[in-house]
């Protein structure tokens, strides 16, 4: 039994693939195989850990011989064609919940960086221009008391609304799904897209990637806002329009953004890149050693699983799982 890591995928995932009559092959490239290695790895695998940054698409099923599981090292999954998963009967699984907290604390972390300029600051200090303390030095905005918006308001989304509350802020937010006790939690607000736009002094996305939320945020939408209002995106980098959200940054029709994510990833616009009131980080919403160990762990035991023929803890395409027999006990997860 042949299983393919498709990238370098941390302890204790490893170690729990190895085993009797299984071969492990791991791609020890941090950002993952290119197209060419990663077809010719799956021609024989019986089951892929994947990266995001991995397209598993009709094309690499079709090459693969025997594959009956994608585990995503991941929440998200539009890196994946579920469907056609799905027809040849090949289970997809990923990780929610075990990056909440780390993904949350990040939007929290962006917010206060774009509200207080703090990357723009220390740049101006290390490239020499601190001259003292003056009245108009590198004055940002209050997050008591403003207002933050949710796009979005599912574990993460309802996770930076809780933060934001404890620091003082009213919260909005935009779903397809009433949440009350969320509601009941915070005083949290649901609204219309018109109505987030309107009152958000801070704007953090938390939409999966669909076709429906690809360019959610325009440009035209931007003009809709505050002009010293500022967007968070830690969730894909198609929901934002790059080109509309570098002009609106331009024209200074918002204030600032804090990106973490960005739509041709790992390409970032270069409009963004010379913007100052823009907060940039390289996609590190779950970097932290405690969750990404934990993502690993469950990538590795919904992989097992499958080949197994046990229910995994977490698939995203269930009706491929018929005939598996119920979980067994696997250790922490």
């Amino acid at each position: 039994m042949l299983i393919y890591v498709a990238g370098a995928v941390p302890e204790p995932a490893p170690t729990l693939l190895a085993g009797p009559g299984r071969e492990v092959r791991i791609c020890r490239k941090e950002e993952g195989p290119d197209r060419t290695e990663l077809l010719e790895n799956i021609r024989d695998a019986d089951g892929v850990m994947t990266l995001l940054s991995c397209r598993v698409d009709a094309e690499a099923m079709a090459a693969a011989k025997k594959l009956r599981v994608i585990s995503n090292y991941a929440v998200g999954f539009d890196n994946v064609d579920v469907e056609e998963a799905t027809r040849r009967g090949i289970v997809v699984t990923n990780t929610p919940g075990v990056l909440t907290d780390a993904t949350a604390e990040l939007a929290i972390a962006l917010l206060f960086a774009a509200a207080r300029r703090i990357p723009e600051s220390e740049r101006f200090l290390r490239a020499g221009r601190f001259r003292g303390w003056g009245p108009n030095l590198m004055k940002g905005v209050l997050i008591t008391g403003k207002t933050l918006g949710l796009a979005g308001a599912g574990r993460i989304g309802q996770a930076v609304g809780a933060r934001g509350r404890a620091l003082g802020m009213n919260v909005v937010y935009f779903d397809e799904e009433a949440r009350p006790e969320f509601e009941r939690l915070t005083g949290a607000e649901r609204v219309d897209k018109a109505g987030l736009l309107a009152r958000s002094d801070f704007l953090s996305l938390h939409l999966p990637l669909t076709p429906g939320t690809k360019h959610f945020l325009e440009y035209e939408d931007l003009r809709r806002m505050k002009r010293d209002a500022v967007v968070i995106n830690t969730s894909r980098g198609p929901v934002i329009d790059e080109e509309g959200l570098a002009l609106a940054l331009k024209e200074r029709v918002i204030m600032s953004a804090a990106l973490d994510v960005y739509e041709r990833e790992p390409e970032v616009d270069p409009r963004l890149l010379a913007l100052e009131n823009v907060v940039l980080a390289p996609h590190i919403g779950s970097a932290t050693v405690e969750t990404r160990a934990r993502m690993a762990e469950i990538a590795a035991r919904n992989l097992l699983d499958v080949l197994e023929r046990r229910m995994p803890m977490h698939p995203v395409n269930p009706q491929a799982c018929a005939g598996f027999s119920g979980r067994a006990a696997t250790g922490t997860v």
